[in-house]
């Protein structure tokens, strides 16, 4: 299924204002709304709607390359996904762009269906990233309000043990546990062991070991 392209924004960032006013007539007409940045400096300064989105970057620029600018939203924790467009790639650059995360790494002059079809995967991808994103902070709040017993209990429960081996471990009685197991799953929203599982791996809750 194709994301909804009327919500989601493309950032063009490429030095070459020729590139950028090309692409951006190219996706316009494509249903794409765009954004344009001369560099990766510019684009890092501009205030960014929380919305679905891509990027069409340019490897070689001033200041900050498009490696650079990768690994700055890397370490930002932006999964905005990224495809590189360049006329001086080589085979280490993209072995190393894809190693991080990129979409795709194109040669320009780029095949204009290679870019659109780059870029609805792209778009499909920041949609999946959102989605587990939106899972990872509704599980982590639901976490926050876990006593610290409760989270001990909740560790256990996710290792496998039973409610014995459980009471056994913590020094506390099995209906202790059992009241404990309740709330824990009361307050993570959870109606079986193996959904609290997943919530507890979105809250990055590891289990005991």
């Amino acid at each position: 299924m194709d994301p909804d392209t009327s919500e989601s924004i493309v950032y063009v960032v490429d030095d070459d204002e020729a590139v950028r006013t090309g692409f951006s007539r190219l996706l316009s007409s494509a249903g794409f709304p765009v954004r344009t940045y001369a560099s990766a400096v510019e684009f890092l300064g501009d205030s960014r709607p929380d919305q679905p989105g891509c990027i069409v970057l340019d490897v070689q620029m001033p200041e900050l390359t498009g490696l650079d600018l990768q690994q700055e939203l890397k370490e930002a924790d932006l999964n905005l996904p990224i495809i590189f467009v360049t006329g001086h790639g080589d085979v280490p650059m993209s072995v190393q762009a894809m190693r991080e995360g990129a979409v795709n790494f194109l040669s320009k002059p780029v095949d204009e269906e290679d870019l659109l079809e780059a870029i609805r995967e792209g778009l499909t991808k920041s949609e999946s990233n959102r989605a587990r994103h939106a899972a990872s902070l509704t599980a982590r709040r639901r976490a926050e309000q876990l006593t610290p017993r409760e989270k001990e209990v909740l560790e256990h429960v996710i290792s496998g043990l039973l409610n014995k081996q459980i009471a056994d471990e913590l020094g506390i009685s099995e209906k202790t546990v059992k009241v404990h197991r309740g709330r824990v799953m009361d307050k993570m929203n959870a109606e079986s062991v193996a959904e609290l599982v997943v919530l507890a791996q979105q809250a990055g809750i590891a289990p005991a070991k």
